[in-house]
């Protein structure tokens, strides 16, 4: 029976379980005199609703025979006795189980045609209103058409969860609408993939040249190009792309695209006598990123201080004499406007940021530090003894209702600051930078602190590079390495890379070193080796908290998904007194190493002692404190704060033994190994390197290839990404529309 595909009809006697996050439920519903355990994602469900359930089988091994649904289809109660037990469940605003019970005692089974038609009828009922009655008549007709449209799209085999999701986009018109464009469903706040959406536009005899077929593979193109880093497309390339994928002629993009323009469904810019396509979204924001920068660059703070005396004082108490660039830094960010201060490791970039705070704090200036993620805000945290936030928690992050990301921070509610400062500026993507400047006084100081060398932003953009390349924005380059890094290979062979020049491969006897290993297999037993005895042994390092495998990949042998694996075999072997939980790449087990892979702004923490907070973010690294199988649910600790997951939530989670080199940006670790091997050129190149490199505080070893150094060395071209912003930035307004 287990696999077979059946359908199953009965009633809803009971809802076990949801998670109003992914519409998953676990219910129970009566069919034939049987009661059968139904999971799946099923959306909104109550109890007496009478369900149409397509699916199979499946043998839990802890709950025994359940049906996954893959689709269902929802009908109201027809029995008086089912219609009062489905208002009593609450699924009408506005009827508890008191008026539940009076109004089917009353109309029946009519109920609901008298609640939908003759809403005036339900006066009789005694303690109703003339305004309750039309209010219930408003929810009635909500409930059927989402019912209405979850029947419709189940037909193509789309899931209640997704039906919500276009239900709250579109509302009541939601079937005509995608009748009219079944490509809207496409779009990020609802995510149903365009072959899906193809499907259901040739039943509907959608003609393939169609506008709304052009323009959806238009989005899907640029969108999919995002991913990449990239946000916009030059015309040519958006033409050559979207013609291969939607097998029209060039005369009809051409033809449909300039059509989107003039509607301003896509958006053009011309760069150079080259025109470019953006989708709105990033358009809009770089188009306000360079609007906002140009003014707080234009503003200035006068006042009566004495800047120099003030940095000399700030000397003398940290017992450190600034640089001649490192002054200049001090007094620019003091003085106002809009700054940049960058420089690689070893020439006291956090020393004058130090510095800027401390003087900031000492003209009695409100500071607000943030980073991009939580390990990079609370390294920042650490080293300036400043608190600091990641930028999503200072903008105060939320969800709307169709789990688009919104901030209760922006140009209506600004944030209350003199003075912000940006750390690891160069992981910020183009959408939350724009998201933070909206919240940015109009006088307020923007300190920016990165690395313009390290690879840009996992999200679409490069802000700094593209800032610091405009020339609008004063920048600060620290150069010189200070006496103390200048002992240090890391930090050396870090500022030869950046250089194009291959880092010098010392003995075993630095801290920076290569053990060479000519094929994948033994450069991942290797990397083991160090991690579990090696490196332990020789320099008492803890293989949790102080050693890091940083590699390029998540494929391949030396991936991060196959080295989790053999280090949690090493580190973390199964054992009969560890309760274990599965997502679908790893098994936790208590004391693995985890990373939190997505942002989750209401998911609560408590530490001990009682404090409490809610957001744990993308990039976050914890350990397993315990698995309970019984109450399916996983203890995590990052760095003190503790949260449960349900272990439908463990998607949120992987194995952090081996991270990728994107994934390690805003961290440090006391000893980073670094698998390369040969093979992976789209991911071998010199900005991935540095990056890798500049994440070690006392010890890097490369594992692998030494021709690879040098290939990744000689590799720069793949950080070059697609958009405009430097242009905006020191040129200024271009003209948009359809003259690409």
């Amino acid at each position: 029976m287990e696999n077979e595909i059946l359908n199953i009809e009965g009633v809803v006697e009971k809802v076990i379980y949801k998670n109003d996050k992914n519409a998953y439920r676990i219910i129970e519903i009566k069919s034939d005199d049987d009661s059968i355990v139904v999971v799946g994602e099923l959306g909104k469900v109550d109890v007496g609703e009478l369900l149409s359930v397509h699916g199979h089988y499946v043998n839990h091994p802890k709950y025994d025979v359940q049906f996954k649904a893959e689709y269902c289809d929802k009908q109201l109660p027809k029995t008086a006795e089912n219609i009062e037990k489905y208002l009593s469940s609450g699924a009408i605003k506005g009827i508890g189980g008191s008026l539940a019970q009076k109004i089917v005692s009353r109309f029946g089974e009519k109920t609901f045609d008298v609640m939908e038609n003759h809403p005036e009828m339900l006066i009789k009922i005694s303690g109703m209103s003339k305004e309750k009655c039309t209010e219930i008549q408003k929810e009635m007709k909500k409930l059927l058409s989402l019912k209405n449209l979850t029947s419709f799209l189940a037909k193509y085999g789309i899931k209640p969860g997704v039906a919500m999701k276009v239900y709250l986009s579109y509302g009541a018109e939601s079937i005509d609408e995608i009748k009219k464009n079944p490509y809207l469903m496409c779009r990020e706040e609802i995510g149903v993939d365009f072959e899906l959406a193809e499907k259901i536009a040739d039943e509907l005899d959608i003609s393939k040249n169609s506008y709304v077929r052009v323009v959806a593979g238009a989005d899907v193109t640029l969108n999919s190009k995002s991913l990449d880093g990239h946000t916009c497309l030059p015309y040519d390339v958006l033409i050559e792309k979207c013609t291969e994928f939607l097998k029209i002629s060039e005369e009809e993009f051409r033809k449909r695209c300039k059509e989107a323009l003039e509607k301003k469904e896509l958006c053009g810019y011309i760069k150079n006598n080259r025109g470019y396509v953006y989708l709105p979204k990033y358009f809009d924001a770089e188009f306000f990123i360079s609007w906002k920068i140009k003014n707080l660059a234009g503003v200035s703070t006068e006042d009566d201080c004495d800047c120099d005396k003030l940095i000399d004082d700030d000397g003398v108490a940290k017992n450190i004499e600034y640089n001649e660039m490192q002054r200049e830094a001090i007094k620019t960010a003091v003085s106002g406007g809009v700054m940049i201060l960058t420089g690689g490791p070893g020439t006291g970039k956090t020393t004058t940021l130090n510095a800027i705070i401390s003087v900031l704090k000492e003209k009695k200036e409100t500071v607000f530090v943030v980073a991009p993620t939580g390990r990079a805000a609370k390294r920042i945290s650490d080293i300036t003894g400043h608190d600091a936030n990641t930028i999503h928690r200072l903008l105060g992050a939320k969800f709307d209702d169709t789990r688009l990301l919104e901030f209760s921070h922006n140009e209506n509610n600004p944030l209350k600051c003199d003075a912000l400062i940006i750390d690891e500026m160069s992981m910020v993507d183009t959408l939350l930078f724009a998201s933070l400047l909206e919240a940015v006084p109009e006088k307020c100081k923007l300190i920016m602190v990165g690395d313009s060398d390290q690879l840009p932003s996992v999200g679409a953009g490069d802000v700094l590079s593209d800032m610091i390349k405009s020339k609008v924005v004063k920048t600060v380059h620290l150069t010189e390495i200070f006496r103390q890094s200048q002992g240090s290979s890391i930090v050396t062979n870090a500022h030869r890379i950046v250089s194009g020049e291959y880092p010098v491969l010392l003995g075993k006897d630095s801290d920076f070193f290569i053990m060479r290993r000519d094929n994948p297999e033994n450069t991942a037993s290797l990397v083991s080796d160090l991690v579990a005895e090696r490196l332990p042994k020789a320099y008492n390092y803890s293989p949790i908290n102080d050693i890091q495998v940083i590699t390029p990949s998540k494929m391949g042998s030396t991936g991060t998904v196959e080295l989790n694996k053999l280090l949690q075999a090493r580190l973390n072997p199964p054992h009969i007194s560890k309760q274990e939980c599965s997502n679908a790449t790893y098994t936790f087990r208590k004391g693995d190493k985890i990373m939190q892979n997505k942002n989750d702004y209401n998911v609560e923490w408590v530490r001990d002692g009682g404090e409490s907070g809610t957001g744990i973010f993308n990039g976050d690294i914890g350990t397993v404190e315990y698995v309970n199988s019984d109450s399916k649910e996983i203890t995590l600790n990052f760095d003190g704060k503790r949260i449960k997951y349900s272990f439908e939530q463990l998607f949120q989670i992987e194995l952090a033994y081996a991270i990728t080199v994107h994934k390690s940006q805003g961290c440090e670790f006391d000893a980073v190994v670094i698998p390369l091997e040969r093979g992976f050129d789209r991911l071998s190149y010199r900005n991935l390197l540095y990056t890798a490199v500049t994440r070690a505080k006392k010890l890097l070893v490369i594992v692998g290839s030494a021709d690879r150094v040098k290939f990744m060395v000689d590799n720069e071209s793949p950080t070059n990404r697609y958009t405009c912003l430097s242009d905006m930035l020191s040129i200024g307004d271009k003209p948009e529309g359809d003259d690409t």
